[in-house]
């Protein structure tokens, strides 16, 4: 590399591309946190459709929205890049909100509005059609932009050269979060209560011109940025090791595994923090590591797709001990996929008033769940770990699993409150013609938000520690795939409940007062109680991912907790 070259490597990247990068997020949050927040009050409201259809018309968009970013994680990494993916993907999103925008403002695009004491005219095919292009638009622009964005921002101190670039990262996770977290709130208020008051043209508009600056703050910082090239998709090693074992099924196992294959020159790019160590769990795979004749090349080096290395194996090995896990996401997902839907047609019910004048939007419900999160995670640093701390003598206070297990219980709770405060609506409309406040719901929107610090943030853990580091991308974009099919499963247990109730007292009718809504509530915490003994079974089982030297490195990292707490008396007094 020239002079010229490593002189314009040095002026790429570091905290000066920061502005860019986060000017760009906290536009695209703003943009699509608003344009999302309030969608089932203009599909009922607006486009005719009813409660059930408008709900799973979501949580089949909400699907879509997280399926998508596994497909743009593979392209980014396998040939397109971070840089041209997030580009490509804010364009296509910013074109389903311009289309949506105008939807909503074209009369001919949408139905009249209700006359009183006539049915509502429902969307016409045409209407329903731009519509749902436009959503699909959003949903797959979502899946060049969610995946990449923050590796895109971490990627930025890989060439600063300065001793502080991991505290700069550090720095730029905590900033990023806040950011986004402000942003939620505002769009949450400010774009809700256009949406409500104001009108859709405008509630629609002000996210979209918002989305258009998002896209040229991005792409200004070009010459700064700094774009690391793809290096190929990570899946394409697994399909390796699963074709060379199928291959050899027949082959014998050696007793001793020191005779199953291992190159660890050619796994070097894979394993920088260590070799990962042969496990018995899963035996078959192993058969891919058995070396037979044909398995080498003339060159010297293996076929990959007829022989592969123990840690290539255990890759496998590793992200299939993950899959319960994910099964048990997905469930979750499911449970909870209604917040942005049931919940926000029980506050347009209730009474909202703040003042005589004013009344609190029930799509702006939702900030409580962010105030609750961004309270909770700063207390869980700061008091939470180093509460626990004194007990487990562990330096993050608790494991990834038991604070996973405390979020699912969290979400269980959350719908015991929805369940509990729906049944006091209904009791109080339909016993006394009376209608309770809409902070009501506000419980169970606050312990969401403690679902979220604790079951969300240890399943981010989970997927960074027990993931091959070659991998971590590809696994986080699985578990949105578990996202995804949560939200399916989400709209088929809907379309279920619906059909089975609706010969008798319709659980889930238009007019909530005249249906069962509770009961569906009570309906997901049993599932919920379910998900959550299953997964105290997963965990229990659950074989660590095994790396050389990583039982040393465990006794360090408690011994130097330990020592740190003997000296800070010291140092207090």
């Amino acid at each position: 590399m020239s002079e010229d070259e490593r002189e314009e490597k040095r002026k790429q990247g570091g905290f000066k591309t920061m502005p860019f990068i986060l000017a760009n997020e906290i536009c695209d949050r703003f943009a699509s946190t608003g344009f999302n927040a309030n969608l089932i009050t203009y599909l009922t409201q607006i486009m005719h459709m009813p409660m059930v259809e408008a709900s799973n018309a979501l949580t089949n968009f909400s699907g879509t929205s997280s399926l998508t970013p596994v497909i743009g994680a593979l392209i980014a990494d396998s040939f397109a890049g971070r840089f041209w993916s997030i580009t490509v993907g804010l364009i296509i999103f910013l074109i389903g909100m311009i289309s949506l925008t105008i939807s909503a403002v074209a009369p001919s695009l949408h139905p009249p509005p209700c006359a009183d004491h006539q049915l509502c005219q429902k969307a016409s095919s045409w209407q329903f059609f731009v519509l749902y292009t436009s959503l699909l638009f959003t949903a797959i622009g979502s899946g060049g932009i969610r995946p990449c964005v923050v590796p895109f921002g971490a990627d930025q101190y890989e060439l600063d050269g300065m001793d502080s670039t991991a505290k700069k990262g550090h720095s730029f996770f905590n900033l990023y979060f806040f950011s986004m977290g402000f942003t939620s709130l505002l769009a949450l208020t400010l774009i809700v209560y256009i949406q409500d008051n104001v009108g859709w043209g405008w509630g629609f508009g002000i996210p979209t011109m918002v989305m258009a600056l998002s896209v040229v703050f991005f792409v200004v910082g070009y010459p700064l940025y700094i774009r690391i090239k793809p290096g190929g998709s990570p899946l394409t090693r697994l399909t390796q090791v699963i074709i060379a074992a199928i291959k050899k099924r027949n082959a014998v196992r050696p007793d001793d595994v020191n005779l199953l294959y291992q190159d660890k020159e050619l796994d070097a790019k894979l394993s920088v923090t260590g070799q990962l160590v042969h496990t018995d769990q899963l035996k078959f795979f192993d058969r891919a590591a058995i070396v037979i004749d044909g398995d080498m090349l003339p060159s010297g080096r293996p076929n990959l797709w007829r022989l592969a290395t123990v840690h290539r194996v255990e890759e496998l090995k590793s992200i299939t001990r993950m899959l319960p896990i994910w099964v048990m996401y997905v469930v979750l997902i499911m449970a909870l996929s209604h917040n942005g839907t049931f919940s926000i047609q029980q506050g347009r019910i209730m009474d909202r008033h703040i003042t005589r004048h004013f009344q609190f939007p029930a799509g702006s419900i939702s900030i409580f769940t962010v105030i609750a999160m961004l309270t909770s995670l700063a207390l869980y640093d700061r008091v939470f770990v180093p509460l626990t701390r004194r007990f487990t003598k562990r330096p993050t206070g608790i494991t990834c699993f038991q604070r996973m297990g405390i979020g699912l219980v969290f979400a269980m709770l959350s719908n015991v409150s929805a369940a509990l405060v729906e049944t006091k609506r209904k009791n109080a409309m339909n016993l006394h013609g009376d209608t309770i406040s809409i902070f009501w719901l506000v419980p169970q929107f606050a312990i969401h938000g403690l679902t979220e610090t604790f079951f969300s943030v240890g399943q981010m853990e989970f997927c960074y520690d027990q993931a091959p580091e070659s991998m971590r991308s590809s696994t986080t974009a699985l578990f949105w795939l578990a996202i995804s099919f949560g939200y399916y499963l989400g709209t088929a247990l809907v379309t279920i409940v619906h059909n089975c109730t609706k010969r008798g007292v319709d659980w889930l009718p238009d007019d909530l007062n005249k249906g069962k809504l509770d009961s569906y509530y009570w309906l997901v915490t049993v599932i919920q109680i379910f998900n959550i003994a299953y997964y105290f079974v997963c965990a229990k089982y659950y074989t660590m991912k095994p790396l050389e030297g990583e039982d040393e490195k465990v006794v360090q990292e408690v011994e130097k907790t330990e020592s740190e707490e003997k000296i800070e008396p010291e140092a207090t007094k």
